[in-house]
């Protein structure tokens, strides 16, 4: 049976807290929280833990470099605690700029740095077996615990790393135990790049190469269908203004779209964005239109891509209800 999970951005808290109730009762996998400019991952997480009872619970994604390790290890530890052993910690770099602006990062070599940081996190959650010394590239931690430190929970929480680029992806494969899917990702991209990708960091480090992708999925579900698409179009053309993303582009043939897409975004022009956007660049990236059209969507063309499809509904103004999306593919 394919495994459905939501993740919401644009919703507030209290939103949020109440889509996870309802999708616990549709029988969803899981609950994802988003991180951005304005909102974190791990305060969602913690108000859904305590509203749920057997939802899974992820960060999709924080941000992996705004929090030192330290803090990081100790916020999911303690959310891990929270719900009851039902945390995956998703972890994302963001893009270069981001991390730069935001952060106040140099943004250089975001895929090593992942390699070194999520082994760390492992060693910082068994700091009942003893100190941590580390003295690395990119993190220099020492922590002697000054009274007993007892065991979490678990203390082997999993980590998802997300990643776009062959390399990153790579770095997922090497030390996480799976992977958070770009909106962008498609059949083909995972296909030909992704798993591939996965593979080759696993075998760098000598591990099983079967890693497991939470792969999020764009979804618009409206009994107007093309109101629904034309909201998936606005999240496209959102994501297709950044750079990074264009090897999925360019594998698709769609360079000239994403280059009027820009051209509308550096002018101010956001309905020329949009309607830069064709049918086909909505129908090969994401789920759009009526309940019974997303649901064939699906089947035809997305079935079997990811171990578990993390439904992302559009978070611009006049998008589709995100309880539409449970409505369609609950139980």
């Amino acid at each position: 049976m394919p495994r459905f999970s939501l993740v919401t951005l644009g919703a507030s808290l209290p939103e949020q807290v109440s889509l996870a109730r309802r999708a616990e009762a549709a029988g969803f996998s899981a609950m994802w929280a988003s991180e951005f400019y304005d909102r974190s991952a791990t305060i969602p997480l913690a108000a859904m833990a305590a509203a749920t009872a057997t939802l899974g619970l992820g960060s999709g994604v924080a941000y992996a470099f705004g929090r030192s390790p330290l803090v990081l290890a100790a916020e999911a530890r303690d959310l891990d605690t929270l719900c009851g052993g039902r945390l995956t910690l998703g972890l994302g770099t963001g893009t270069r700029r981001m991390q730069q602006d935001w952060h106040g990062l140099s943004g250089d070599h975001p895929a090593p740095r992942c390699e070194e940081l999520v082994p760390l996190l492992r060693r910082l959650w068994r700091l009942h077996e003893g100190p941590v010394h580390h003295e690395g590239r990119f993190y220099r931690t020492v922590v002697v615990p000054t009274a007993e430190s007892k065991a979490p929970l678990r203390p082997d929480i999993p980590v998802y790393l997300a990643g776009v680029n062959a390399r990153m992806v790579e770095a997922a494969g090497a030390v996480a135990d799976g992977l958070c899917g770009h909106p962008l990702f498609t059949p083909e991209y995972v296909a030909k790049v992704v798993r591939p990708a996965l593979q080759r960091g696993a075998a760098r480090t000598g591990r099983d190469p079967d890693l497991p992708i939470a792969g999020t999925l764009i979804c618009a579900v409206d009994a107007d269908g093309d109101a629904a698409r034309r909201a998936a179009a606005a999240q496209l053309a959102f994501y297709l203004t950044v750079k990074t993303y264009d090897a999925i582009a360019d594998l698709h043939g769609f360079t000239d779209r994403v280059e009027a897409i820009r051209a509308a975004w550096k002018a101010g022009d956001h309905p020329g964005m949009v309607a830069a956007v064709t049918d086909e660049m909505v129908d090969v990236w994401t789920l759009a239109g009526t309940p019974d059209a997303v649901r064939e969507q699906y089947e035809r063309r997305w079935a079997g891509t990811y171990e578990e499809t993390v439904l992302y509904p559009p978070n611009f103004p006049g998008a589709a209800d995100p309880a539409a999306i449970l409505a369609a593919f609950g139980r």
